[in-house]
């Protein structure tokens, strides 16, 4: 499960929604089933936008979060430092990677496949290195079908869970950016 937060901070606020940022991610952290999270920021008209992306292990677990009288307190904090006040999503999916903020379009697929492919390529090049010393110490594991479920499943985890949202915020201005005229 995933809960996508989007914020409108007060350029004034900015010091002090980090700190309260850091704050929350730490709390949300301590819940049960809480997997990971990530923030990608980016500016516009005087304003700075942060959108949080929270994983939970299932819907009760993030419900749990967001019902929360740790979260509501935290929220009641922040609202000050808001112009549009705490916007939520709960997506039944686990992807975020190219889900736009409400005010900017899908990036072109042009920019989403260079994007994965500066993700996928290195992992497709050292994980197997990685696995090397065991599938070559264990020998049912060396074959074909074990080796590729296995070379495959730790990249997917990898893009899933770390590569892509990091890579994706890293990117977040290029992908939201113009595209010079190309289309998907």
């Amino acid at each position: 499960m995933t809960l996508v937060v989007r914020h409108c901070v007060r350029a004034a606020q900015l010091s002090a929604y980090e700190v309260w940022l850091r704050r929350i991610m730490n709390v949300a952290e301590q819940f049960e089933g809480h997997l990971g999270v990530n923030v990608m920021r980016s500016r516009g008209a005087g304003l700075t936008n942060f959108t949080i992306v929270l994983r939970f292990s299932c819907i009760e677990r993030l419900q749990a979060w967001l019902d929360s009288n740790e979260r509501k307190q935290l929220i009641s904090e922040a609202l000050p430092l808001l112009v549009d006040g705490d916007q939520t999503e709960v997506s039944m999916a686990n992807e975020f990677w190219f889900t736009p903020a409400s005010e900017h379009p899908q990036p072109p697929r042009w920019k989403q496949a260079c994007v994965t492919f500066l993700v996928i390529l290195p992992l497709s090049l050292l994980v197997p290195l990685a696995w090397r010393p065991l599938l070559a110490s264990v020998p049912w594991l060396s074959g074909y079908f074990a080796s590729g479920l296995l070379i495959t499943a730790t990249i997917v985890l990898l893009v899933v869970y770390i590569f892509m949202p990091m890579v994706t915020g890293w990117f977040a201005g290029w992908l939201q950016g113009e595209d010079d005229g190309a289309r998907s």
